[in-house]
């Protein structure tokens, strides 16, 4: 008889997840609860009203008008929960360290990111994002002393990948400066400039990179990470 324990369900985990993104959001949006109630009950009032509208009568049409409601109110509710959950993630973590880091995590597939390649004493730190716009260094700390660090990286990058464009963007609310709830998009919508195969290489190449010259280390204090959980939570992984 095997010994082994049966694992959790997966519906039981997928609430367990929810839960934990709604207790994480309604911390920096309070009134989360009765919007999402709101948005339920407003859809699938609309749902209702414009199936009964179709020709057709009866018991059935009676059950699918119920059931075209409650979808159609759980789908916008989740979409609401997802888009107020994740402004309300960014609004708590903005001006924390590592805030940048956190948001990353946000990427859709086809990026890796690297927490931390490089930070000055005075805890200003560069991560760093691959894809298809080709190498993101992005800062976050104090722009002034940002720009020799971004520049220092981008000449240790640019001479392990010479062919492979390099983007500097640095966090904040000031000029030429991009706020941190406007960071993934920011990245995500770089022109594209290198393909699949390209980017493998790239990631093998940065890794020769980054074992040269040792084991950043972290920054003191926290290092936000539940953002990544989140969009888990939202795309039902």
């Amino acid at each position: 008889m095997s010994s082994k324990q049966p694992a959790a369900p997966a519906p039981k985990k997928r609430r367990q997840q929810i839960a934990e993104t709604y207790r994480m959001a309604k911390k920096g949006d309070p009134r989360i609860g009765l919007i999402l109630v709101g948005v339920f009950v407003v859809f699938a009032a609309l749902g209702f009203l414009v199936f009964t509208l179709l020709p057709g009568s009866g018991l059935l049409s009676t059950i699918l008008s119920v059931v075209t409601a409650l979808l159609v109110g759980t789908l916008a509710t989740l979409i609401v929960f997802g888009r107020r959950a994740q402004t309300s993630m960014y609004n708590q973590l903005e001006g924390q360290q590592g805030a940048a880091a956190a948001a990353l995590q946000m990427l859709r597939r086809g990026w890796e990111t690297s927490p931390v390649v490089a930070f000055n004493k005075q805890q200003d730190v560069v991560h760093r994002a691959v894809g298809k716009p080709g190498i993101v260094l992005i800062g976050e700390g104090n722009a002034n002393r940002l720009k020799p660090l971004l520049a220092g990286e981008r000449r240790k990058h640019e001479r392990v990948v010479t062919d492979v464009p390099v983007t500097e963007i640095v966090v904040g609310r000031g000029d030429d400066q991009v706020p941190l709830p406007k960071l993934v998009r920011k990245v995500q919508k770089l022109p594209k400039k290198i393909k699949g195969p390209e980017i493998t290489d790239t990631i093998n190449r940065l890794k020769a990179l980054d074992a040269q010259r040792g084991k950043v280390p972290l920054p003191k204090g926290p290092l936000p990470t539940n953002m990544k959980g989140m969009r888990q939570n939202m795309r039902g992984r």
